[in-house]
């Protein structure tokens, strides 16, 4: 109780020393203004009587000085920095925090009150009254603003001034579904949103000359003797004859391989579908290229088709630039006539890069990586990416303990042809409207050291589509999925992990995996602008069904292949986040993720590549990698056997992290993580692993905070965590942490320390 008092005395003397210090500099002849408050007064109930408080409340200037914790640091900040033998620590401040000072000689009352005044007329509220009050102390000043609201003028109808020509006909269509129907209040910002809304409307019909600046609204008020009005929507006069009349594709060109510098006397012209393709030595087949343009020859200018079109385009991966441009033909005296120029300029064919990477992996290893890349973006004329990716590897954990040694080298070769148009064993000629799906193939081999405890060769073989269904959905599926997986070699340490885990062992033997999966992703949490961000993930992967069935029809040996025990299993995940935007650089991100493994068949369990953990730089940070479960199983140690048998079949996890600024681009976070990892079948070997009704009770807690050093295109991340609940102590004392810093015991325990690159979500 007396700490308590002793703290509250603290900070009561710390704030009077602000204020007081504040107080001291302001010179004589000004205040500090401290900021406004607005009365709204109205005898009619406004519906949206928040909306106009918002918007009266934005017109109020300048913003007074911010306070933190009730006190003028920032302002503080600067007058200490201000001095004239300021010292580093006060020059430090007055730059990072200083604001400067607010006084009420830059406020004028009365310029707010006609801003408010006219603001209110814009919205049909006539006649109102506004008044202001100078509330003046002897060091601070506010204002307070009264406002008292008329009643306001109402719609009574809607009318266009003509109906001559087809543009009159058009505008008659669209105002039928107008949002300014019989009772709506009268607002500038609806009528000119109104006029947008004819304008893009008349742009998609054709009107490719139109302008929103071309219509005008009139408000008759002396319709009736209440307060209401008619409007009526007519053209200005001197309206341009192309302004009004719809526009046609007369011809399309395009240049496959544009570039200032080309000869114009070597180019040769094909025709196809209406479209003429125009290139010297042949870039991009012109029949392939056809398909990726939705623009046709005599139909109306369309602005969704020409942004689709370049969107297409530019999805090839094979143009650097793309450029659609529109020339202005002879006029008829009802139609104009347009000219679709395509420009595309294409990147280098061949390439050959050297990449050394730090890589950190969903597996939370991390390390340097050296990856060697050929590619060529136009292997057979028509946007094939072809890829060839040489790769080693060396990666390790290093967030300390006794799995501070576990590493690994990889090496690996990887070839994969992209083809920009769905590739399908009969003809498929798409036309998704967004972008192109594309079509992937890959064939590599990989090969694994871990540690010294095994050697591990995997084939794979996948063969799929993807493809962008608008700005923020993403689909990829592969119909056929290989993997072949070869352990090779194994140590006696190992071979004892594998004998005391009989689950374990059967997880590497399924040595064949051949299935189908999916993925959806729905990803809006990019646009530093956007206060709410939301990202929905989801991965499908079926493996053995159609093994299973070939066995059947042929009568082939269940549960093998070519020799080979392969795996059964369905396995899916879900992966939510959501970002709110507190502004723009204070921000809140949450994530919650689930993914459950269901073995069946010849499997009983999950291949371990695919089997879910828990802890790590990217999970449960107060956790050591896989050092978390299943359920409420402790290892008798932490060595290299607790990291191949804390692993699941489910995973539950939930997140949230406050990520702030602190100095230029070092960041800041403060986090809590939570969740855990069991197993769908009870093991005899790793006792309270499975999946219970109580499993909202075996979940793990950790808290913590961390550094980001975020250069935008690259993050540097260290996050310090402890324990908050450690699921496989007993039910009663699986809450608490003593937070003894000064202990190195402690610290060698429950502070965990993770290093990592990127975001862990």
């Amino acid at each position: 109780m007396k700490t308590k008092f002793v703290f509250t005395a603290f900070i009561f003397s710390l704030i009077c020393s602000y204020s007081c210090s504040i107080k001291k500099f302001i010179p004589e002849n000004e205040t500090l203004y401290i900021g406004s408050n607005l009365e709204l007064e109205s005898d009619e109930r406004i519906d949206d009587i928040k909306a106009i408080r918002s918007e009266l409340e934005g017109l109020i200037r300048p913003e007074p000085n911010g306070k933190v914790l009730g006190m003028y640091f920032g302002l503080w900040a600067h007058y200490k920095g201000s001095k004239e033998k300021p010292g580093f620590i006060n020059k430090f401040l007055k730059k990072r925090f200083g604001e400067e000072p607010v006084y009420f000689s830059k406020v004028n009352p009365q310029n707010t009150e006609e801003l408010m005044f006219n603001r209110l007329e814009n919205n049909g509220f006539f006649y109102s009254e506004t008044s202001s009050e100078v509330n003046r102390g002897e060091k601070f000043t506010s204002v307070s603003y009264k406002v008292k609201l008329s009643e306001p003028y109402l719609l009574r109808s809607l009318s266009v001034d003509r109906d001559s020509l087809e543009v009159d006909k058009e505008i008659i269509k669209l105002i039928e579904d107008s949002p300014l129907e019989s009772g709506t209040r009268f607002s500038l910002s609806k009528m000119q949103a109104e006029k947008e809304r004819i304008d893009e409307a008349l742009k998609s019909l054709g009107y490719y000359n139109f302008n929103p600046n071309y219509l005008i609204f009139e408000a008759d008020t002396n319709v009736t003797d209440q307060r209401e009005f008619d409007l009526f929507l007519r053209f200005r006069s001197n309206v341009p004859q192309s302004g009004i009349i719809p526009y046609k594709v007369r011809n399309i060109r395009v240049f496959p391989n544009y570039s200032v510098m080309e000869d114009e006397e070597i180019l040769d012209t094909v025709r196809i579908d209406g479209k003429d393709f125009i290139q010297g030595v042949e870039v991009f087949r012109p029949d392939l290229l056809e398909q990726y343009i939705l623009l046709e020859k005599d139909e109306r200018f369309s602005p969704q088709k020409s942004r689709l079109t370049s969107n297409r385009l530019s999805s090839i991966g094979t143009y650097r630039f793309v450029n659609l441009r529109y020339e202005e033909a002879e006029d008829s005296v009802t139609y104009g006539n347009l000219d679709a120029n395509i420009f595309l300029s294409p990147l280098t064919k061949r390439s050959i890069r050297a990449e050394l990477q730090g890589v950190s992996k969903s597996n939370n290893f991390a390390g340097p990586a050296l990856n060697l890349v050929y590619r060529n973006r136009n292997l057979y004329q028509g946007g094939e990416v072809f890829s060839l990716t040489g790769k080693f590897a060396y990666e390790t954990q290093i967030a300390g303990g006794e799995l501070s040694g576990l590493n690994s080298i990889e090496l690996g070769l990887k070839a994969d042809l992209v083809y920009p148009r769905v590739v399908f064993f009969i003809p498929i000629k798409e036309r998704f409207s967004y972008s192109v799906p594309k079509t992937k193939m890959s064939l590599g081999t990989e090969y694994q050291s871990r540690g010294g405890l095994y050697r591990l060769n995997t084939f794979s073989a996948n063969y799929g589509y993807f493809w962008n269904a608008n700005r923020f959905v993403f689909h990829e599926i592969n119909p056929i999925s290989l993997n072949v997986v070869n352990l090779s070699r194994t140590s006696p340490e190992f071979e004892e992990i594998l004998d005391n885990n009989p689950f374990l062992r059967r997880s590497f033997e399924q040595q064949f995996i051949a299935g189908i999966n999916y993925t959806f992703n729905y990803d809006k949490l990019s646009g530093r602008f956007r206060r709410h961000g939301l990202f929905v993930g989801t991965t499908l992967d079926i493996a053995g069904n159609g093994l299973s069935l070939a066995n059947r029809v042929t009568g082939g040996a269940e549960g093998t292949f070519l020799g080979l025990n392969y795996a059964q299993y369905a396995r899916g995940d879900v992966d939510l986040r959501y970002y709110f935007r507190i502004n723009e650089n204070h921000t809140i991100a949450t994530r919650m993720f689930g993914g459950v493994g269901l073995p069946y068949g010849n499997s009983e369990s999950l291949p371990f590549v695919k089997q879910f953990f828990a802890g790590g730089p990217n999970s449960i940070r107060a956790f050591r990698i896989r050092s978390v479960g299943p359920g409420t199983y402790r290892p008798e140690s932490s060595g290299v056997a607790a990291f191949f048998d804390q692993a699941g079949d489910i995973r539950f996890e939930g997140n949230i992290e406050y990520r702030f600024p602190l100095v230029s681009i070092l960041k800041g976070a403060v986090f809590m993580d939570a969740g855990n990892v069991w197993l769908m079948n009870e093991n005899e070997a790793l006792p309270g692993g499975k999946f219970t009704s109580d499993w909202w009770n075996e979940l793990a807690v950790g808290a913590g905070v961390g550094l980001r050093f975020d250069i935008e295109f690259f993050v540097l991340r260290f996050d310090f965590a402890t324990p908050m609940r450690i699921p496989y102590l007993p039910e009663d004392q699986r809450w608490g942490n003593s937070l003894d810093v000064r202990s190195r015991t402690w610290r060698r325990e429950r502070l965990i320390f993770n290093f990592a690159i990127g975001y862990p979500f």
